[in-house]
């Protein structure tokens, strides 16, 4: 129970957030009991597999009521007829306003039959009884409108992470009745959400492999996982895996049941496998009207909804198709709390505001009023995260953002200029023995999240930690959109990761607010604003990795996903690149390795890094700007 109960709070993103002073507003007392009615069916796919799925369906029957739908991995629970959920939907307020609320297992998953298959593929629907998860939403779907009492024909789909993932398949089964999908925090790829980042592995995500690697033999209220979690044993997680060493040594806590870890060891680099999971190439003919819905702070899935609302927008020109971006972490926007915290940062309101004045109005316009394309809601709402307000956009990134370039100079500069020398470089050792940490802060977990805004100032005083900045700015600065690090390097070995992080410098003179933890300072404070790895062997092709020629100067260009943040008056500008980003993501050798899951402690060596700013080769961060 205790490791089901740490699962739950890490997975079914219920975002955890640092100690707060004056955040708890009392809960809003509503007793679903007395107002649904609960009913539990086992719906038959095509296949002949049958999914657990439960009904909640208000107990007033004066009206028909809109179908609100969410499928999951992480369990339908409560089970039993008795027993009831706290809440309903994505919000009180929806819950309050009357919806049937259906939670269905998915295939392979806890009271639901056959196998489950970690972003099982979408397949080719030549053949009738091909099933993958937009065949069974779409079967859940009929079944649902035909079956249940009392609805009025149309469907919204809504989940959060994987839940996300299932409702963007779920648009892609165009059923008629579908009229609203909202997949938040989605994940649209495996090798870029979650357990990837452009070619790393997120290490700090290895505990939650039993979550998505062992089968279970029958149905199930129980998690079956549960007893495959690995216990550090320590609380120091930079402690515990540098002395693991080698993620080969990874493989003594998984043996061959846990199919997810297998798959992870022998598919490092984005081949079929990964290929054929990828959400993205499907999101075409989309019917429904869509909601996509990120976190600014996500440290898990923000490539997901970014990409996911950008491919859309794309694929289906006539689709309504809107996009809401906040200062959220995983998930944090379906709490209901009076202040929102990122880490060490207050954002106020912001869950509330979206609840009640976007998410809800979304799904009742599309489900209950005449659902035409004029909402009344823009197509872009994004959270600025530097000035902390809301802004409305009519497309993203914004049609009016200029596309601006900042250099990395000598001595630490950053600025707009290029640079005129013709010779330029920075140095420094990257050993694999003393990795540069991701965080101050000694602790295990999951799915690490507060370092998505944390003080970056312990890790700009090492040696291996290259820093750049602007002078004081003397107006504000709002970037919007997209990032591009274009890095011209060299290495000593064969192959190395580069990290690069956006940074915002606060004043000396900042003062702290009442929400600000006892043991933080926000003078000085260096808020990390946006971040990513580049593996350097993928950077020509993530299917086919390259070495580097020693010493070679060597062109890497880096994405980083979208931002919206005003550097404000007074504040700096920060750039830092490293080459480890520790446990967050496993260690690159630094020798070129045909599988780095495989590679011996032998194989693990000290590389000298050249950041080149000259006038002939050039590192800079592309932005767009307001």
């Amino acid at each position: 129970m205790r490791y089901l109960l740490i699962l739950l709070s890490c997975c079914l993103i219920i975002a955890c957030s640092s100690p707060q002073k004056a955040n708890n507003p009392q809960k809003e007392q509503y007793d679903v009991k007395a107002h649904y009615d609960k009913s539990t069916h086992y719906i038959t796919m095509r296949d002949g597999v049958k999914l657990f799925t439960t009904v909640y369906s208000p107990k007033d029957k004066s009206q028909k009521y809109p179908i609100m739908m969410y499928r999951t991995c992480y369990s339908s629970a409560p089970y039993g007829k008795d027993k009831y959920k706290g809440k309903l939907g994505p919000s009180t307020t929806m819950m309050k306003e009357g919806y049937i609320f259906v939670y269905q297992d998915v295939r392979g998953r806890y009271m639901s039959e056959g196998t489950f298959d970690n972003m099982r593929p979408i397949v080719e629907h030549t053949d009738s009884t091909a099933t993958d998860e937009s065949t069974d939403t779409f079967d859940t779907i009929d079944w649902l409108v035909k079956n249940v009492e009392n609805n009025n024909g149309k469907v919204g789909q809504w989940g959060i992470s994987y839940p996300g993932h299932y409702t963007t398949t779920g648009a892609i089964s165009n059923h008629p009745a579908l009229k609203a999908s909202s997949p938040q925090a989605c994940i649209a790829d495996f090798y870029f959400d979650d357990f990837h980042h452009r070619g790393a592995y997120t290490l700090s995500y290895f505990r939650a492999t039993p979550v998505f690697g062992y089968q279970k033999t029958d149905t199930t209220t129980k998690a079956w996982y549960a007893p495959h979690m690995v216990d550090l044993g320590t609380p120091d997680m930079y402690d515990f895996f540098l002395k693991m060493g080698p993620l080969k040594n990874a493989s003594k806590y998984y043996g061959k049941d846990n199919f997810f870890w297998q798959q992870l060891v022998e598919h490092p680099d984005y081949d079929e496998f990964w290929q054929s999971r990828n959400i993205l190439p499907h999101l075409k003919n989309i019917s429904a009207n869509m909601m996509v819905v990120g976190g600014l702070f996500d440290a898990e899935d923000l490539y997901g909804p970014i990409h996911t609302y950008k491919t859309i927008e794309k694929n289906n020109p006539n689709t309504y198709n809107t996009i809401v971006l906040g200062p959220w972490s995983h998930g944090d926007w379906s709490r209901r709390k009076e202040n929102q915290m990122v880490g060490n940062l207050s954002y106020g309101a912001v869950n509330i505001y979206y609840q009640d004045s976007i998410e809800a109005p979304f799904f009742h316009h599309f489900l209950k009023e005449d659902g035409g394309k004029n909402s009344g809601l823009p197509e872009a709402y994004v959270y600025d995260t530097g000035s902390k307000d809301w802004h409305k956009f009519q497309q993203w990134p914004p049609k009016n953002a200029l596309e601006k370039t900042f250099y990395l100079k000598q001595g630490g500069c950053l600025d707009s200029e290029q640079p005129k020398s013709a010779k330029g470089f920075d140095s420094y050792i990257s050993d694999p023995a003393k990795p540069v940490p991701y965080s101050e802060r000694m602790k295990v977990s999951f799915t690490p999240r507060e370092y998505m805004s944390d003080d970056q100032r312990f890790a700009s005083r090492r040696p291996d930690v290259m820093v750049y900045e602007t002078p004081v700015l003397t107006e504000d600065l709002t970037m919007a959109g997209d990032l591009l690090a274009k890095l011209k390097v060299s290495t000593s070995g064969t192959d190395s990761d580069w990290i690069v992080k956006l940074i915002d410098v606060y004043p000396d003179s900042t003062k702290n607010d009442e929400f600000t933890p006892e043991r933080i300072k926000l003078a000085g404070y260096q808020q990390m604003v946006r971040s990513e790895i580049m593996r350097g062997r993928y950077r020509e092709s993530f299917s086919k990795p390259v070495p580097f020629t020693p010493n070679k100067i060597t062109a890497i260009d880096l994405p980083l996903q979208d931002v919206m943040h005003t550097f404000k008056k007074g504040h700096k500008v920060m750039i830092q690149v490293q080459s480890s980003w520790f446990p967050l993501f496993d260690l690159n050798p630094q020798k070129f390795v045909k599988n780095i899951y495989k590679a011996d402690e032998s194989d693990f060596i000290k590389a000298e890094q050249h950041i080149y700013h000259n006038k002939n080769h050039a590192s800079s961060i592309t932005f767009k700007a307001l």
